[in-house]
């Protein structure tokens, strides 16, 4: 395993990591549901409240003209903001940290399963989990779990739980990757378990990659070259580099990923592959431009911000993003809720030597 070594530096990036995670997750919270909050009404609601460009987190609505936001808003938006709010974003985060400091890294699929039964409430757990969940509590074993009635085998879920094999995987994608694929089988298949795969691999070469794009093309090496999420994630770098405008390299690729869906892994690979890119390194660009392009927009503002967090490092994460967080995390976990931040990121760390 080729690591950058348990240094400072190390340690920052890991808590960049995680507080990434945490704020872009809470960006997005509030617009989170795909087919109503498109790209164009969220950059309307952001114009309407003057909060274009984006840079902190969301405003609170300037009028009613605009879809519900999520009925946890009031929690997530600027200057309400006292500590995270619970999503399964960051509980899968959270919970894939509990599955290596109680199994290690040898861990099977079928103990990540046993692990959701004990500490994960079933009505917080959705789509692909929620089927694998019922699945698991009607004594079926892994890989039936992901494929007995379920038809979300290819959509998001198993992309948000991959964050922790990334950290714990520093400049090692192929481990984390390898890792991750023992984890996603147990709720999804095909492009549901690369798009696990690949995020976490692109989160482990953040740590080492001299550039945002070298991270994106080190973590394509991982996933079958050949599948839809590689052919459309290769289509967004291909679109960057040709020089098109962040705008219309959305237009194009969600033409052609037009039908999977806003939940499908395809897509969400896409818009944060976009945000990497066009984000150009600088944190806020990065989760800003990942969250106002739509779709999964909790999710895909979470797994990009875990990203450029890692490449930047906690310390340069901006104080409008990590201070209203207060280092404090709501977690529907058992025995996580009101955890601090720093301690998951110490933690995290300590696996690193174990």
């Amino acid at each position: 395993m080729t690591t950058v070594g348990a240094t400072p530096e190390l340690a920052d990036r890991v808590l960049g990591g995680w507080l990434g995670r945490i704020a872009g997750n809470m960006l997005g919270k509030p617009v989170e549901q795909g087919e109503v909050w498109t790209r164009d009404r969220i950059d309307r609601y952001l114009r309407a409240a003057d909060a274009l460009p984006l840079t902190d987190y969301l405003p609170e609505p300037a009028d009613d003209d605009h879809p519900p936001l999520r009925p946890e808003w009031r929690g997530c938006v600027r200057g309400r903001i006292h500590g995270s709010c619970r999503d399964d974003d960051v509980d899968y985060a959270i919970l894939g940290l509990d599955l290596l400091e109680t199994h290690g890294f040898g861990f099977t699929t079928e103990q990540v399963g046993e692990l959701w039964l004990r500490r994960l409430p079933y009505l917080q757990t959705f789509t692909a989990e929620r089927a694998a969940y019922r699945n698991l509590a009607n004594g079926l074993k892994p890989p039936l779990t992901a494929t007995y009635d379920n038809p979300y085998q290819e959509w998001i879920g198993a992309l948000i739980r991959a964050d922790i094999h990334g950290w714990t995987s520093p400049g090692d994608p192929r481990r984390a990757a390898s890792l991750a694929r023992r984890d996603a089988v147990l709720s999804h298949t095909g492009n549901g378990v690369y798009g696990a795969m690949w995020a976490a691999a692109l989160i482990a070469a953040a740590f080492t990659a001299p550039t945002v794009r070298a991270a994106v093309g080190t973590a394509l090496t991982v996933i079958p070259a050949g599948s839809r999420l590689a052919r459309t994630v290769r289509r967004a770098v291909s679109l960057y580099e040709a020089g098109l405008p962040w705008e219309d390299a959305l237009d194009t690729l969600a033409d052609e990923t037009s039908g999977l869906g806003w939940i499908h892994t395809v897509p969400n690979a896409a818009v944060i592959t976009a945000g990497l890119l066009y984000g150009g390194g600088d944190f806020t660009r990065t989760i800003a431009l990942t969250v106002r392009a739509g779709l999964d927009t909790d999710s895909n503002g979470a797994t990009a911000g875990s990203v450029a967090g890692v490449m930047t490092g906690a310390a340069a994460v901006p104080a409008q993003w990590k201070d209203p967080l207060q280092d404090t995390v709501r977690s529907a976990v058992f025995g996580f809720d009101g955890v601090r931040v720093s301690e998951l990121a110490e933690r995290t760390l300590r696996l690193l030597d174990a």
